[in-house]
């Protein structure tokens, strides 16, 4: 099997092997491997790298974004909830006046911050 160990490639895309490990973990790169189970990558993984580091740069996002984005496509029910919290109009909780609204958030978000403290 040819292609570049993961320190080769690390080396070849300014990624770090430790970043090529996690980039794996999540999904966004899938190197195969070697019957000894050695990472081997190939033409298609080093376009990959840098294809994301191109994506990263130009719209200013971090890798835990993209790797979400992908969680989004692949999971349907993440994606719904997230859909449905966008589309949802903000409402008091029951019981709180609308005009006692704002107090009872930041007491409720003072209590959570005491707690973690």
């Amino acid at each position: 099997m040819d292609g570049l160990t993961i320190n080769e490639a690390a080396e070849t895309t300014g990624w770090s092997p430790r970043m090529l490990r996690y980039l794996e973990s999540v999904g966004l790169i899938l190197p195969p491997r070697t019957d000894s189970g050695y990472r081997k990558f190939g033409p298609e993984e080093l376009q990959r790298l840098r294809t994301l580091k191109e994506l990263l740069a130009r719209f200013d996002c971090g890798l835990s974004d993209i790797a979400f984005a992908k969680r989004m496509r692949e999971d349907e029910e993440l994606k719904q909830a997230v859909d449905t919290w966008f589309e949802a109009a903000p409402r008091p909780p029951e019981g709180v006046a609308s005009d006692d609204w704002l107090r009872w958030e930041q007491e409720k978000h003072q209590r959570l911050l005491g707690i973690a403290a």
